[in-house]
């Protein structure tokens, strides 16, 4: 009898795994161009890193940007929300992990224009840039740099 109510709770166990696990990857939603291949590309890296991720194909990606309060000299090809926070560009996930476990007071984090060698813009060469922190005010700070 004993034997047979474990095994009872062990499976319900692990019928309720996969919901758990769902439910702890936060969904990012991410706006951008039909037509945009390196989007596309980003999207990929978001869900090989675990997150679930929605692509909306928009008219105009800038629109969430600044709806999200994003100042525009940090634009990029799409604008992703995740938890109340905007991620411009293309901003790898390890950051967006990170950001989502220190929570700051932040509107997001952005990665302007669209450098080599950052995720979905992987090609022949790597060029640095900067993960930037976008605070309140629409000011930044360096969050990472990738070199």
């Amino acid at each position: 009898m004993l034997d047979m109510k474990i095994r009872k709770t062990l499976l319900a166990a692990m019928l309720a795994m996969p919901v758990l696990a769902m439910a702890a990857t936060p969904l990012i939603n991410v706006y951008k161009s039909a037509t945009c291949g390196c989007c596309e590309e980003w999207v990929k890296h978001l869900r090989a890193a675990g997150f679930t991720v929605e692509a909306h194909n928009v008219a105009n990606p800038s629109d969430m940007r600044e709806k999200m309060g994003i100042p525009e000299r940090l634009g990029s090809c799409h604008t992703a929300v995740v938890n109340g926070y905007a991620i411009e560009g293309h901003v790898p996930a390890a950051e967006i992990k990170r950001l989502l476990a220190a929570k700051p007071k932040a509107k997001g984090l952005a990665v302007p224009a669209m450098p080599l060698g950052s995720p979905g813009m992987e090609g022949p060469r790597k060029d640095p840039y900067e993960v930037l922190l976008v605070m309140p005010d629409g000011s930044t700070k360096v969050y990472q740099r990738y070199n």
